[in-house]
């Protein structure tokens, strides 16, 4: 089905509104009426205490079992480097080994290389 192509006069409303933006202190005294009479018409809102009460139990029951599931760990000091940090430094400490270890075997390679002709030439 084909959509018909939105026209200049789509995009504009039928109706702009006109003046300062209506809020509730603003507002008209029949507005005024209307909320005071729906709040008037409409049931209080009544807790049962006895419901409270069990819903605070069933809380403060709740956070125990999630506190037992999942025990805080030991408090990282503020100086401390955080477990992220922790893993970084490790790594790059790791890597610094590997490099230190890479140079080291590459200096024997070529201490080796250097000794070679050296050798053939005292067989010879």
């Amino acid at each position: 089905m084909p959509v018909p192509e939105p026209t200049d006069s789509d995009s504009v409303p039928a109706t702009v509104p006109t003046g300062p933006v209506r809020t509730r202190e603003t507002a008209s005294d029949g507005y005024r009426r209307a909320l005071a009479a729906h709040h008037e018409a409409a049931p209080s809102h009544r807790v049962d205490p006895a419901i409270a009460e069990a819903v605070e139990r069933q809380t403060a029951a709740m956070r125990e079992l999630s506190r037992r599931a999942f025990p805080e760990t030991n408090a990282v000091p503020d100086d401390a480097p955080t477990p992220i940090e922790a893993a970084r430094i490790q790594r790059r400490r790791r890597a610094a080994a590997t490099e230190a270890a890479a140079l080291r075997r590459a200096r024997i390679e070529k201490a080796r290389r250097q000794s070679e002709p050296q050798n053939l030439e005292q067989t010879a």
